[in-house]
């Protein structure tokens, strides 16, 4: 593959990022407000250390991964569209739904790809079950809930809501084609009197499909893990577990033709999927983006469906009560 890729941001995640595309062999330039952190990966990776503006006029630079404060995201992506080049910018989206669409506009307007990056939608078990469940094998859906818990990273600019959801959000959007109703949250603020520390986020879904979202970075051990209830039968994603025992399935079926349900419990059995790494596949996918012109999975569009979910949740946790959609 090409080396045409420009990483702006080697903070936390930057970093992971940084790694997957220099393994990949696309690595073409960094870009760090810290000059000494830039310094110090361009040359553990022998690569060009630019500045944005740099970056934009680069014709040699095709995409650009953006890993940079989430009010950076709309501008900075903005920049690089109307400069032709592709963007993966990490989640969210955008801080509000006018930014999102103008990304989108833009995206449009210079013919370029906007990618987001919701991580677990390029998770091969996670693949498994989007698979397994557009086969009706899990019949009709009708209960999705997912843990996201663990004991800190705690945050000081955003709430728990912003930093955790986004993902599950963006994974349970993708099993259903209902479109979401209405969201309630409730939320605490332990640590700091202004940042919420743990929440519930409830999504209601047409044709009475219900989801929720437990988030905590306050929980004494990790969790993260994705049960979708299904009438033939239900799936566990827990990616806590060995690789061979992140996914298992229950065959439990619900009749509800009669008066009271009949539940008909069955064994369970766990489902093998090849193992790969989400964020290089991830990666591997933003690289077809670029080098193909495919439509992203988490597109645009995508990542404007979770932050409509983001800011309900958000206004919820406020005012105390359930928020349209």
């Amino acid at each position: 593959m090409k080396k045409n890729i420009a990483l702006v941001g080697c903070g936390h995640w930057g970093k992971n990022l940084l790694r997957n595309f220099y393994e990949l062999g696309t690595l073409r330039a960094i870009c760090d407000p810290n000059e000494e952190i830039a310094r110090t990966f361009s040359d553990k990776y022998k690569v060009d250390c630019l500045s944005y503006d740099e970056i934009l006029i680069n014709k040699n630079i095709n995409g650009v991964v953006l890993a940079v404060p989430a009010p950076l995201h709309a501008t900075m992506a903005i920049e690089a569209m109307n400069a032709g080049k592709h963007v993966f910018v990490e989640k969210p989206l955008a801080l509000n739904e006018v930014e999102a669409n103008e990304m989108i506009a833009n995206s449009l307007k210079n013919n370029v790809q906007l990618m987001v990056g919701h991580l677990l939608q390029y998770h091969p078990v996670f693949i498994k079950i989007r698979e397994i469940i557009k086969s009706n094998k899990l019949g009709k859906l009708n209960y999705i809930y997912s843990n996201r818990l663990s004991f800190g990273k705690v945050r000081s600019e955003e709430n728990v809501i912003w930093s955790f959801a986004p993902h599950d959000i963006s994974m349970i959007l993708s099993l259903t084609p209902k479109n979401p109703l209405s969201v309630r949250a409730e939320s605490s603020c332990i640590l700091n009197k202004s940042i919420a520390d743990k929440a519930l986020v409830q999504i209601d879904f047409e044709s009475n499909l219900k989801a929720h979202i437990s988030i905590s970075w306050l929980h004494p051990y990790k969790e993260q893990k994705l049960v979708i209830i299904g009438s033939k039968g239900s799936l566990v994603f827990d990616d806590t577990k060995e690789w061979d025992e992140k996914l298992i399935v229950y065959p439990h079926e619900i009749d509800l033709s009669k008066k009271l349900p009949l539940i008909q419990q069955s064994s369970a059995s766990y489902i093998q999927v090849k193992k790969s790494e989400p964020l290089k596949n991830e990666c591997k996918h933003f690289l077809d983006v670029v080098n193909n012109f495919i439509k992203p999975l988490t597109n645009g569009e995508e990542g404007l469906a979770v932050l409509k979910i983001l800011n309900a949740a958000d206004k919820s946790q406020k005012i105390h009560k359930s928020v349209k959609i």
